[in-house]
C-alpha cells in the first residue's frame, strides 16, 4: 500500500506454524509529510549515521554484514538503505534510511538457527 506521498507499508505473514499471524511490517521512505518515529527518532527524516548513534541510547543497533544499513536482532528492526553516502545529504538514498522493517524475532534465522531458537523454547520466526 502507498499512500499520495510516497509512504509505503506491507505486511509479510508467516508460514508452517505462524500461518495465518502477521510476522513483519514495514515501512518506506516517503516523498513528502510523513514522519515516522521510533522512539521519537525520525527514521527517515534523520541522517542514517544519526538515527543509528540515537537509536542505541535505546536498543543494540549492529551494521549489518551485507549491506549498509542496521539491525536490533532482539527487537527485530531493522533499517536499511541502498548503499551509504554519510557526507552527502544530498543524495538521499545513501544518505537516509530508505526503509524500516518490525518483525518477529527470528524472522530472518537461517534454517539452523530457526531449529536452535525451538530447541531452546523460542517461537518459530516464519
Amino acid at each position: 500500500m502507498h499512500l499520495p506521498s510516497g509512504l509505503g507499508f506491507s505486511v509479510g505473514f508467516g508460514v508452517g506454524p505462524t500461518r495465518g499471524r502477521v510476522n513483519a511490517i514495514e515501512v518506506w521512505r516517503p516523498h513528502e509529510r510523513d514522519v515516522v518515529r521510533y522512539r521519537d527518532v525520525d527514521v527517515f527524516g534523520v541522517a542514517a549515521l544519526e538515527v543509528v548513534k540515537r537509536l542505541r541510547r535505546h536498543i543494540d543497533l549492529v551494521s549489518n554484514e551485507d549491506d549498509d544499513g542496521f539491525t536490533a536482532p532482539e527487537l527485530y528492526l531493522a533499517l536499511w538503505r541502498p548503499f551509504a553516502a554519510d557526507d552527502d545529504p544530498a543524495e538521499e538514498q545513501g544518505h537516509f534510511f530508505q526503509s524500516v522493517i518490525v518483525a518477529r524475532p527470528g524472522y530472518d534465522d537461517t534454517p539452523a538457527a530457526a531449529a536452535a531458537r525451538l530447541a531452546a523454547g523460542g517461537q518459530p520466526g516464519y
